[in-house]
Parts: C-alpha cells; structure tokens; sequence
C-alpha cells in the first residue's frame, strides 16, 4: 500500500473537483480505495486490456475478491452509519457484474493517475496509453536537480566572496595608503577627506556583502544537507524496493533487474556528500554538526551499496555446484591500489539477525567463496561473481515438533572491506541473500521450493530474518498460485474462477462449500506439511506436478484456453449434464501428481447420459504420445467444451498421417484411480454415485483412431473456457 500512503499526502493539496474525478462516488468512491489498498495494490492490473475479452473470467474474480473484501471490512466496523455506507459501497460495486473487465479497466487506469500524480505529472492525459506503467524516478530526479543547483549556488557564494574579499583586501590597503599620505599633507584638504571617507564607505559595504554572503552560504549549506539527507532516503527506500521486486520475482512477479538507474543516483548522492565536505573545508565552516551528519551520510551510502544482483539458487543441494553476482554501486569510486576481496559464508536464521557477531561461527563449508571485485567499463558495473562455489557440508539446527530439514532457511554472507576515493578511513560492506534451504537429496526439492514460495510470497517487506506468518487469507495464496503457475508455464493465460474455487475446495478439503473463500485463513501446514485426505501427498505437491506437466508438455493448450484445468467432480456433472453427447473437456488429475484427463458425456444403455473420464495422462505418457493424437484417437469425444468440433480445434496438434504407431488400447474403470497403470493409454469412466455394481477395469475393444475431417484449417487459435 506504498502508493496509497503517498496519495494520501498529496490528496490533502488537491481541490475538490479533482479527487472526485479520480475517485468517482457512485461507482469507485474514496473509501473503497482506502480501506483495500493493500489488496488493490497487490494485484496485476496492467495486464488487463480492452483488446483482451478473454480477461472477463479473471476481471470477474477480482471483482468478486473486492466486493467480498468491502463486506468484510463493513462487517467489521462498529459504527452503524459506516458500516451502512461501505455496504452500499460494496451494493454499488456489484453493478460491474455484467462488466467486469470495466472494473479491472478502470482501477488499473486509476492507479495510474495515482502514479503520475506521485510523480508530479498531470494525470489528466488525452488517451489511456500515455500514462505511466510503473511509477518512475523522476520524483527523485527532481530532487537530485535540486540538490545539484543548491550547491553549485554554495559554490558560486564562495567564489565571488572569495573575489570581494581580495577587492576588500585592496581597498583596505588603499585605505592606509590614503590615510597615511593624508596625515603629511595639511588637515581639513577637501579633497584628500573626500578620497578617505569614500574609501570608507566602499570597505563598510564590501565588508557588508560579504557579510551577507556568509549567512546566505551557511543557511544554504543546512538546507543542502538536508536535501541530501532526504534524496539519499529516498535512493534507500528504492533500493529497499528494488530488493523487495526481487524477492517477489521468485512467485512471478515483473522484475526489472536493471540496477543501472540505482547505480547512477548513488554516484550523485556521493558526490553531493563529496562536493558539499568540500564547501565545509574550503569556507573554513567545519562545524560538528555539519561533519557528524555528513560523515554519517556517506557511511550508510557506502555501506548500503553492495547488492546481491544474481541470488544463488533458492534451493541448493550440498556437493553441487552453484553460481551468483554480488556487485557495487560505487565501484568507480574504489580507491584504486589493493585488490577488494569479498568473501562469502553461509548464515543460520539466528545470524541472520544480528550480522554483527556473525563471524567466527561457521555453520557450513562454502567452496569457492572468495572473487574480486572487478570493474567491467563496457557495462560501468563492477561486480564480483562467484561461479562455482559449492556447499561441502552444513550444520543445522535443533529442529522443533516436526519441522522438516526442507523448513530450515539459511542465507549467504556477502562481506569486505573497501576504500573509497576521497574518504580516509576504510569501510566494511556486507550483505544477505535471499533465504535459501539446503538439500542433500534431490526428493527434497519440492517440499524446498513450498518454504520459499511461502517466504516469498508472504513475508513482511521489513521483517525480523526470516519470520513468516503461519497463515494467510485464501485471497493471497491464490493470487500466489496464479503467479507462480503463469510464470512458471511462461504464459498469460491465468487461473479462472472455476480453478480458483476448486483449488479452495481442495487445500480446505470442502468439496461441498459453495461459497467465498477469500477471507478463510489457509495455514502452511495445509499447503505442505499435511497430506490431502485420502492421498499419500500434499497439495503443493500436487499443485506442482500439474504446473510441471503444463509447462512441458501443454503450454500452447492451456495459453490457448483448451484445458478448462482445476474442476471438481460436482462442477463437471453441472456444466456437462445437458450437453450432447461425444462434448469433453480437459481437466487435471485431483488424485494423482502430474496427469490430465478427459472428461466426456457418454450414453447410457437406457439412453441417458453419463459422465466418463479416460484415466489421466502423465508426463511420461505424453512423451510417448502426445495429447493432441491421443484426442484424435478416441473418436467417442467429438465437441470440446461448450460446442467446438475436435477437429478444428486440436488438427494443428495431430503429428504423422493420423495412424497411431502402435493400436492403443483401452480400458474402462469405474472410478478407481489407484490401480496400478499400465504402459499402454486405457479409457476408464467413473460410475455416477449411486452406482454400487462392477468395481475395478472392465476390459473393452481397442478404438480406431478417429478419421480427420478434410478441409481448409481453421483460422481459430483461442477458445474460451
């Protein structure tokens, strides 16, 4: 809610017009923004566009999230008449139900104007595609400018004192001159009288410029250095964030990695310092106060400025090799001379918290972890990198109840000792990692990975290292999910509200609950400590097998909105119960890591309908053979969810000449998945509930290949689900 705090400061100096038009009462009033900020500014508006009618799913869980946030904050308070109007608030918000992609539209563009308001442009433009994406530095430039000018006008003052006060010098010396040949020649001479007291009276006024000029020179040294002060927290705060942008990246998040920008502001702001110590010397006005908040400057900007560019990998194996970047912001202002060595040692979490007595107490064996710090000119970076260093052993902690290994965060130590140019006493920089988690076997991997998504994704921005909640609303672990799952797969195509909802049934084990999850409180041990109910893992697990399966082996399906995805049982009876026979969908296995399946309307022998599902695809099935042929082999399911001929839809999937290389062969099942499966493809169908006849596979005919329909292909690329 970082930009809501800084619209806040600056909404107190608008006038009324306009923050009714930034925040319009009847459909997106102030205290909506107020009181959901946080959520509001955690979602990924800017990927919503007009263009882009596919969105409406995704725009309509937002919706849904804001409206039930609004209600819940209503609920909550304990004035009547505010609790009212954030209920008609939320009333209000409901009439984008026929619209939602306008509701997505029209926060992303408010956040925005927000954005250009911070950064001190109009936020009234002429057409949307000139605001501004992502908040820049020209807030922050500004201030750097203004710092600039201020102590060039310190420098100027000194200068032209330092002219008046060699006229003064001379003035003064004629002066005496004057005055001593005066006093020989006869007293009350006109003349001579006249020449002295106009000498006189220019001293005085020389005197009095420069008088003037020291007060001016002192008043603006403060203000620079209070200037200084406020540019350099600024560059921290931003830096903070930079770090903060890092983190997030490990769940999906944008990240713009360039630290060039950073890079150059922190040349400026030590070269203020430099320049503004200067003045001090130079004007002889070398008082404590000055010097101490200088000096003090200059070590946290120093201090501040080593930053791990490249983190090591999250999830490290012992005896593997791994590779990062630490580099230095103001590399070109490293005394040149002795080489600057930085170090590397691998920290436990109580370390973490007090780097101050971390050395000398090792808790692991780091090989390779010690590089120069090099200046490259082609890139004006000067980093150290360490490319093949390695973990040979690690000590860990007393663990607590049944805390894992794969629970145990560690971090890496980044430290040495540096001369800047300039500045006489050397200074010692430091800085951590990321949190990482030490592994000694590759089965370990996943249950890893699940600690530092937790971490990344719900640790505060300042915290203690490395403290998490223990849980957090549905609402952000979706939004988690959603983010690392599009990433991972490297697609757009998000999550939908079906998935969302069955991924929540899922995780709470309520397969039957209808209603908003978003406030329920999910706990780390539901994500990953606790198995699903009658499956031998977690839902993390499970939710990274699919993510995994999708990533190899069906991006361009899922990006072109062919697999409908996570759907529970119920759901799938609901949206297939009246459609013709041969209609399937493509959903993920709830009951095995890594499979898909295809659920389709079948008729009965008394001529009703049931619902039937092949047994899922893996990975290694689906390397064998892949989903599109397998679609065409079974020529039972004709319409891919609501009404598209399989044809169209999947031909540019088909390899070969559309004869499978070897006859497959199928077998029905009547809903028990954990038989054992054999290498072939087998069809199987789940009985309705009722059901209580014919358990385990029910051997059937192999199926000829479906026949491909000739004619032109189609021109369509993406069904919406």
């Amino acid at each position: 809610m970082a930009q809501w705090i800084h619209m806040t400061q600056i909404l107190q100096h608008l006038p009324y017009e306009t923050v009714s038009s930034l925040y319009p009462p009847n459909t997106f009033p102030i205290e909506v923004r107020h009181y959901i900020s946080e959520w509001i500014e955690n979602q990924r508006w800017e990927d919503f566009s007009q263009e882009k009618v596919e969105q409406e799913s995704q725009a309509q869980i937002l919706l849904d999230q804001g409206i039930s946030m609004m209600q819940s904050v209503a609920q909550q308070n304990a004035n009547v008449v505010e609790k009212m109007k954030l209920m008609q608030m939320s009333r209000h918000m409901e009439l984008f139900h026929q619209q939602p992609l306008k509701f997505a539209l029209m926060v992303r563009d408010l956040l925005r104007q927000e954005r250009a308001l911070i950064n001190g442009v109009s936020p009234f433009y002429t057409s949307p595609a000139q605001y501004p994406a992502y908040p820049t530095n020209d807030m922050s430039k500004q201030d750097v400018d203004q710092l600039v000018l201020k102590v060039l006008e310190v420098q100027e003052i000194r200068k032209k004192m330092h002219q008046i006060q060699e006229e003064l010098n001379w003035e003064r010396q004629n002066f005496e001159s004057a005055h001593s040949q005066g006093s020989f020649q006869q007293n009350g001479l006109d003349s001579a009288n006249a020449e002295i007291k106009k000498l006189q009276t220019h001293i005085q006024q020389l005197e009095y410029n420069i008088q003037a000029m020291a007060t001016k020179r002192s008043q603006l040294l403060k203000e620079s250095m209070e200037l200084l002060g406020i540019c350099q927290n600024r560059f921290l705060n931003r830096l903070n964030e930079w770090r903060w942008e890092q983190r997030k990246a490990a769940i999906g998040f944008p990240f713009d990695d360039n630290l060039s920008p950073l890079q150059t502001w922190a040349e400026q702001l030590l070269g203020m310092n430099g320049n503004l110590r200067q003045e001090l010397m130079l004007t002889g006005e070398l008082t404590s106060e000055l010097q101490e908040g200088l000096s003090q400057l200059v070590q946290v900007l120093i201090e501040s400025s080593l930053i791990v560019d490249k983190q090591p990998p999250q999830v490290i194996k012992t005896q593997s090799k791994f590779s990062t970047t630490v580099r230095y912001l103001l590399g070109e202002k490293v005394a040149p001379g002795k080489p600057v060595l930085v170090k590397a040692q691998i920290i436990n979490e109580i370390q973490a918290r007090n780097l101050a007595n971390v050395h000398g107490d090792n808790v692991g064996e780091l090989i390779n972890n010690s590089a120069v710090l090099e200046h490259n000119a082609a890139t004006k970076s000067t980093c150290s990198n360490f490319r093949n260093m390695s973990i040979k052993k690690i000590k860990r902690a007393d663990r607590k109840g049944s805390e894992s290994v794969t629970e145990e965060k560690f971090a890496l130590l980044f430290s040495s000792e540096i001369n800047i140019t300039g500045c006489e006493t050397p200074y010692r920089i430091q800085v951590i990692s990321q949190p990482v988690v030490v592994i000694v076997h590759g089965s370990q991997d996943n249950n890893a990975v699940a600690t530092i998504i937790w971490d990344c994704a719900f640790s505060e921005r300042d915290r203690v290292p490395f403290v998490v909640p223990d849980r957090v609303p549905w609402r952000m672990m979706y939004n988690t999910l959603n983010s690392k799952f599009t990433s991972e797969v490297g697609t757009q195509h998000n999550l939908d509200q079906y998935n969302q909802h069955f991924l929540a049934q899922k995780v709470f084990d309520k397969p039957d609950f209808n209603e908003d999850f978003s406030n329920m409180m999910v706990s780390w041990a539901q994500f990953n400590k606790e198995v699903l109910p009658g499956r031998p893992f977690t839902f993390w697990q499970w939710f990274e097998g699919v993510m995994e399966l999708t990533k190899k082996h069906l991006k361009t399906y899922w990006s072109e909105g062919l697999i409908f995805g996570f759907i529970g049982k119920q759901h799938l009876h609901l949206i297939l119960k009246d459609r013709p026979n041969g209609t399937f969908l493509l959903r993920f296995s709830d009951s095995e890591i890594g499979g898909i399946t295809i659920a389709y309307v079948s008729a009965t022998e008394n001529g009703g309908q049931k619902i039937q599902n092949i047994q899922p695809f893996t990975k290694r099935d689906l390397e064998i053979r892949g989903l599109g042929d397998r679609i065409r082999d079974i020529d039972h399911i004709t319409y891919l969810y609501p009404e598209f001929p399989k044809h169209d839809v999947f031909r540019k999937f088909y390899t070969g000449n559309g004869c499978p290389v070897q006859r497959q062969s199928y077998v029905l099942s009547l809903g028990k998945e954990s038989e054992s499966k054999k290498l072939t493809s087998f069809l199987w169908f789940e009985a309705e509930p009722t059901s209580s006849t014919n358990e385990g596979y029910i051997p059937v005919e192999p199926i000829a290949p479906a026949p491909i329909v000739q004619g032109p292909e189609t021109s369509q690329s993406s069904f919406s689900m």
